[in-house]
């Protein structure tokens, strides 16, 4: 679940829409984890045919990131460049960051809903990124979420991570509150639910956080992340959720490798 969409961004000439303004980065990276995969090299026309682009972009964008460093060209064949090798931390997290931005709205076009990745980080719920498009619309958050875990199916997702004294803990700062007529409000009976709850059977939120709204959160552990990926869609197609949620849980692993490259 989300954090406000973002308006429509606008390109440079005559107000034009730009309806991907990181789509270069996103082809950069593409290209990049394409040569990854080949440790011996890889031809442009293997390239082409992988990415789905013409021969004559793959190359110009594959000289392009040669005259930075990130790709060099050796006897026919395209290599990692040295430059990847000496990125800060900052520059690596950014990679990941539109990596992970990408592999959601992947899955928000798979599923033809707004998809979210969210954190327990410091004891608060975080929403690290949402994908969302006018067709697949994110949930408003009409209550603050890091104040709601309770009623929601990322908030409950999470809870469901920590320790039974971890869980008291938050509630404790966060106490239950009714948002909708289908929240649970009793402190022993959400954290006898969220005992009962199996790690492998996706969390649910039927319109606990906001009437007309269903949503569904599965489990992203990598590392030391407690994280959850979820999913949301109109009640009118709460048939729709048992099936984005399955989804969801074949999706997570994926996820996992893109966060930890």
């Amino acid at each position: 679940m989300p954090a406000p969409s973002r308006g429509r961004r606008t390109g440079p000439a005559h107000g034009r829409p730009n309806p991907n303004p990181y789509g270069p980065l996103h082809r950069a990276l593409r290209l990049l984890e394409a040569v990854d995969r080949h440790p011996h090299g890889v031809d442009t026309a293997r390239l082409a045919r992988e990415l789905g682009v013409q021969a004559a972009a793959v190359q110009e964008l594959a000289e392009t990131l040669e005259c930075e460093g990130y790709l060099l060209f050796d006897d026919g064949v395209w290599l990692l460049g040295g430059a990847l090798t000496v990125l800060g931390q900052q520059n690596r997290e950014q990679l990941v960051r539109a990596r992970l931005h990408r592999r959601l709205a992947d899955l928000r076009d798979e599923l033809g809903a707004a998809v979210y990745f969210t954190r327990y980080h410091d004891g608060e719920l975080s929403v690290e990124a949402v994908s969302a498009t006018d067709h697949a619309p994110a949930v408003q958050e009409w209550v603050d979420f890091r104040a709601t875990a309770h009623a929601s199916a990322m908030g409950k997702c999470l809870l469901g991570q920590l320790d039974h004294n971890g869980r008291r803990d938050h509630l404790a700062r966060h106490p239950v509150a009714r948002l909708t007529s289908r929240t649970i409000t009793d402190t022993e009976q959400l954290l006898h639910r969220l005992d009962r709850q199996p790690a492998t059977v996706p969390v649910l939120d039927l319109q606990e956080y906001a009437l007309g709204t269903v949503c569904a959160a599965v489990p992203v552990t990598a590392g030391a992340t407690v994280g959850c990926l979820a999913t949301s869609l109109p009640a009118t197609e709460t048939h729709r959720l048992r099936a984005a949620a399955e989804l969801l849980s074949l999706r997570a692993a994926p996820l996992m490798l893109a966060m930890a490259v």
